[in-house]
């Protein structure tokens, strides 16, 4: 590889990193979760989520080309394992109890943005 393809490279894998870190925003993650975030929490918290996207970047290097692709409970080891349990009506949580912790309610609903 030449020193221009090197450098053209590390210029591409910068700019991917820079846009996955504008895609883990902080403040848009806390905003999200409803947290209210100081400047200096985000300051500690930007390189935190940095660097779990490069760990997490690593598995694209792997090869998993001879790996057979797994369904979940439809492997060996899925079907081996016995996760059933009884079928037993329990009590539900109760509207006035569900929506005693929603952010907005409006009567007896949820109150959510508009998606469209």
């Amino acid at each position: 590889m030449s020193s221009e393809q090197k450098g053209n490279l590390v210029s591409l894998l910068t700019a991917y990193r820079s846009l996955l870190t504008e895609i883990m925003d902080v403040r848009k993650v806390a905003k999200l979760a409803h947290l209210e975030i100081t400047d200096e929490e985000v300051a500690l918290f930007e390189p935190q989520m940095a660097s779990i996207v490069e760990y997490v970047e690593q598995l694209n290097e792997l090869d998993t080309d001879d790996i057979e692709p797994m369904l979940g409970g439809l492997t060996t080891e899925g079907e081996a394992t016995d996760t059933r349990r009884p079928d037993v009506v329990q009590p539900s949580l109760g509207q006035k109890a569900a929506l005693k912790e929603a952010p907005s309610a409006t009567d007896g609903h949820f109150r959510v943005p508009k998606v469209l």
